[in-house]
């Protein structure tokens, strides 16, 4: 099967809080109107919250919940993400659940937003899925993106659709629209990238083609995204090149240069050593008058 369709949900809910049942009558509603849609993507950390006190161990009340969801309208169901604990570690964790209510992956965010995601440990693992007879599915969560060379791991991994929850609230989201469509161009992949709204987001969730192409950008409202894509697209775009043209995956497979900056053994160029801590900018002492 060449066809799939995903839909992703952009919506209110609170900053500080339980939002599932909101959730649940959303993806209800949603299945009524849309009954085609086999996927339903969240945006980040929109079940319980943005605070990591609302942390809980995995498996969780919650995420049963949305097993359950995702087994009664037989989808699979991205609830965003929520915080996990373990031990006395924090991480930023998202979970794949397939339409028999089975969590089939986890993924925990490798660059939380620092300074600011202050307390929340990175992630180590890449995490595909595959849906059976349509293809394979990466995740990453947010500011992920903003690293190149995590969308790439997945598309090296064979990923053709990257789903993305994220939570933005802040300026910088017209800078993100254009990750968002680089990161499918350099990759020739799908990208959902869905953001919540109100207190969880400026929304502005975007889908992307293959070819860097917007599919779909919504607004700052809430908004149902039923997007359907064809792998075929992927898998021809990835054979004959972006429009016919340029073919970045090949041509970095191919590559003969070695990047060196990766295998510093500290983990870094000597440049990055002179940039100083990552900390939270401090307002400027002002001689007072």
């Amino acid at each position: 099967m060449s066809y799939f369709t995903i839909a992703g949900v952009q919506m209110h809910a609170l900053h500080h809080g339980d939002n599932t049942e909101a959730m649940r009558h959303r993806v209800d509603v949603l299945m009524s109107r849309f009954p085609q849609v086999q996927m339903v993507l969240f945006s980040e950390l929109m079940p319980l919250g943005a605070s990591p006190h609302h942390a809980q161990a995995m498996p969780s009340a919650a995420e049963a919940m949305f097993c359950q969801l995702a087994e009664q309208h037989r989808i699979w169901l991205i609830p965003g993400s929520m915080f996990e604990r373990v031990g006395e570690s924090v991480y930023n964790t998202l979970s794949v659940i397939n339409p028999h209510g089975h969590v089939v992956a986890r993924y925990r965010k490798q660059f939380p937003f620092l300074p600011y995601e202050a307390g929340v440990e990175s992630g180590s693992e890449f995490v595909t899925f595959d849906v059976p007879n349509v293809g394979r599915f990466g995740v990453s969560i947010c500011y992920d993106m903003w690293f190149p060379e995590t969308t790439r791991t997945l598309a090296a991994m064979g990923a053709e659709v990257i789903l993305h929850p994220t939570m933005t609230d802040t300026i910088d989201r017209d800078i993100e629209l254009s990750i968002a469509r680089t990161n499918a161009a350099v990759n020739q992949c799908y990208f959902f990238d869905i953001n919540g709204a109100g207190a969880l987001g400026n929304g502005r969730s975007i889908v992307v083609g293959p070819s860097g192409d917007v599919i779909h950008q919504a607004g700052t409202g809430e908004e149902v995204m039923p997007i359907e894509v064809d792998m075929n697209r992927v898998r021809r775009e990835r054979e004959t090149g972006l429009r016919g043209l340029g073919q970045p995956l090949k041509s970095f497979r191919d590559r003969r240069v070695d990047f060196s900056v990766y295998r510093s053994e500290n983990g870094s160029a000597a440049f990055l050593d002179t940039l100083g801590p990552l900390a939270k900018p401090l307002r400027a002492d002002i001689e007072e008058y």
